[in-house]
Formats: structure tokens, C-alpha cells, sequence
């Protein structure tokens, strides 16, 4: 077969699409030597994609995601190469591309907290609005147009099925895998971090990711708290330093917590193993997830995690999490303490971890998917 591969957002470190869609390609070529693919990139993309195999071919697809000429120029692109069929990796498919194609779907979150995207945007308001309205219609049309539809997760497939009234027999659920990457030394020292007494989280800080409210249960439990590990606690949040981490720099300004809340921007991979290897737990108090990526990140790295009882995170984590309820700050603040200054519970869930991490990985990812291909000859 001739398959296409939308690897347009190929590269793109800081978002779990990428991510995706790189180890997909990686692994494919470990596995099919059959299949012909022929993997559209971006600028950057191409030039850092480099194919191992014959039956690998690289195609200059210089289209922004979301844009004008993805939707015109894109599917005519596509159409030269006479594919059998294209497995978009996001939901933005064309929608004048009429041929066979499969979607993988991340999340709905847009979908499902339109508001407080909209509190996320730097968008005029009926910028906004016209973008969401040109979002639910390629949504739409991934959602139907498509043969096949791979979602991340069980919430995931739910959440289609109850929104947009999709076949459910026409989803499959694969996992995606994590990375296992050596930490780098020394980098911790250069924060001023005490190993092991900082809570960590890695992520963007979109309003869903909910940081605001971690942030003002991590000062309520500073100041209340008479546990003496607490006094030189600190919460380090990785993530890129964009519009939206500033906005929480501001918060930290007016809680009086600049000493106390570590804003790293973003790190490399070594680095980040580093800080996920040497907290005393990881933390992700978010609203809603298509997956939750770090928290597996946080579990190949041996390390305890609190989370969300919602969305996808249950399904993922198991019996490997502390959970609490995200909207309310006392809760967090009890799952604060509770990790903080049990020691038998934390290495309990840390252990727990160690099992459930074997339950994911991207080889078994891709193999499921090489299977969906084969199933549309």
C-alpha cells in the first residue's frame, strides 16, 4: 500500500503531537518494510527527518497547521501521490481532501470548555469566535469523513461518542507509549533546588491545566502548614514560557511565593529526566487530558504522582496515583500534604507505578496502528 503521513507538527518538542507523531514514524520504519509511506513534513521537519529505509520518502508540505493553504493547497498535494490512503495525526484535516483517510483524535478539550479557551486566546473575541467556528467544522469533518478513527484513550472514544453521535464501532483506542531518557547532572544545582523537597509538574499552562488553583493550595498549605519539610518546600512548574505561564508569574507576584514557585521554561529532554528523577512527587491537578503524557513520564522516572480524578487520568495512572478532586483547592491542598508527609503511602504508589508503566509503550503503540493500516487494504 501507499499510505500518507500528515507529519506536519513532526519535531514540535514542547506539544505531545509531536511527539506522536515522530515516534510513530520512528517505529514504523523498525517494523514495515512492506508498505510505501510517504510522510509530509514542514520546513523544519524536513530538514531534520532523515528516512532509514527505501520505502520511506520525505515530501516538503510547508503548510501552516490551521491555516488557509492547509485546507486549499494541501489536499492537492496530497492527491499527486495517488496514496491509498492518509492517516492524519491531529483532527485538522482538509476539508477538501474527499479521499480514504484515518484521524487520530488527542482531546476534545476545546470542545468541551470553549470558555475557557476562550480565556486562553490573545485573540480579539470574534477573532475567536470565527476560529471556533472553523474548528468545529474541520473537527466535524474528520469525525465523519474518516474510515477509521484512533483515540488516545477510552474518555477520549467517550467523549466523541457523547458529543458528536460517532459510531463507536468505528473507533479504536490505542495508547500511546513514553520515552525513557537518562538524566543530565548538575542542572538541579544551577535552580538552587534541594533534591527531593520540590513538587513537581511539566505541561503547558492552558486554564484547563488548572495551575492557578495548585498555586494558590501550594501557598494556603505553606503558610498553614506546621510540617517542618514544608518550610523549604518548593513547587517547580517545567513548562515553555509563553503568554500564559506569565500570566501565572503575576499570580506568584501577588501571593508573595516568588521564592517558593521555580518557573524553568522549557528544558531539554535530559534535563527534564532530571527533574522528574530528583522530586519528591509529581503533581497534575488538570481539568481534562485526551491522555496525560507527563504523567507517565512522571511513572518511568520511579517517582510518586497526585492527579486529577477526572478525564483520561484514571484510566492511564490505575491504582498508581494519589487522586483529588481538581476544582477544590482543600483537596489539592490534602493531596499536598498527604504526599508530602507520608512516606510509606508515596513509595506505595511509586511501586504501584512500576507495574502500570508496563502497560504502555510507542513499539506496542505503532504495531496496533500497522494493524489498523493493514485492516483498509
Amino acid at each position: 500500500m501507499k499510505i500518507g503521513i500528515d507529519a506536519r507538527l513532526y519535531g514540535i518538542k514542547d506539544r505531545g503531537l509531536g511527539r506522536y507523531t515522530e515516534k510513530l514514524i520512528i517505529y514504523l520504519e523498525k517494523i514495515d518494510i512492506q508498505n510505501e509511506y510517504f510522510i509530509f513534513l514542514r520546513q523544519d521537519g524536513f530538514n531534520s527527518y532523515q528516512a532509514q529505509h527505501k520505502n520511506f520518502h520525505k515530501i516538503l508540505a510547508d503548510f501552516r497547521p490551521y491555516s488557509l493553504k492547509e485546507q486549499i493547497l494541501f489536499p492537492c498535494l496530497l492527491k499527486k501521490y495517488k496514496l491509498d490512503f492518509v492517516h492524519f495525526t491531529h483532527f485538522n484535516v482538509p476539508i477538501f481532501y474527499h479521499r480514504l483517510f484515518i484521524v487520530t483524535i488527542h482531546d476534545l478539550i476545546i470542545t468541551r470548555f470553549p470558555e475557557s479557551r476562550k480565556r486562553s486566546t490573545t485573540l480579539p473575541l470574534p477573532l475567536y469566535y470565527l476560529k471556533l467556528f472553523f474548528y468545529n467544522l474541520v473537527l466535524k469533518n474528520a469525525l465523519f469523513g474518516s474510515k477509521k478513527i484512533l483515540a488516545v484513550s477510552q474518555a477520549t472514544k467517550k467523549e466523541i461518542v457523547d458529543l458528536f453521535g460517532v459510531n463507536s464501532k468505528k473507533i479504536n483506542v490505542v495508547y500511546e507509549g513514553v520515552d525513557i531518557v537518562e538524566p543530565a547532572t548538575n542542572n538541579l544545582v544551577t535552580n538552587n533546588l534541594i533534591t527531593n523537597n520540590y513538587i513537581l509538574y511539566v505541561g503547558a499552562a492552558y486554564p484547563h491545566k488548572n495551575l492557578e488553583r495548585l498555586i494558590i493550595a501550594f501557598e494556603k498549605f505553606i503558610k498553614n502548614s506546621k510540617v517542618p519539610r514544608s518550610k523549604n518546600l518548593k513547587l517547580v512548574l517545567v513548562g515553555k514560557d509563553d503568554y500564559f505561564y506569565q500570566r501565572l508569574k503575576k499570580l506568584i507576584e501577588k501571593l508573595d511565593m516568588i521564592d517558593k514557585v521555580v518557573f524553568t521554561g522549557e528544558v531539554s529532554d535530559k534535563d527534564l529526566a532530571s527533574y522528574y528523577k530528583n522530586a519528591l512527587f509529581f503533581i497534575f491537578p488538570s481539568l481534562a487530558e485526551g491522555f496525560g503524557l507527563p504523567v507517565l513520564e512522571a511513572l518511568n522516572h520511579d517517582i510518586a504522582v497526585a492527579s486529577s480524578s477526572v478525564s483520561s487520568l484514571p484510566e492511564v495512572l490505575g491504582d498508581a496515583a494519589y487522586y483529588f478532586n481538581p476544582r477544590e483547592i482543600d483537596d489539592i491542598i490534602r493531596a499536598i500534604e498527604t504526599m508530602a508527609t507520608d512516606d510509606k503511602l508515596r513509595n506505595e504508589i511509586r511501586e504501584r507505578g512500576q507495574a502500570q508503566i508496563k502497560k504502555f509503550s510507542w513499539d506496542k503503540m505503532v504495531q496496533q496502528i500497522l494493524d489498523i493500516y493493514t485492516s483498509l487494504k
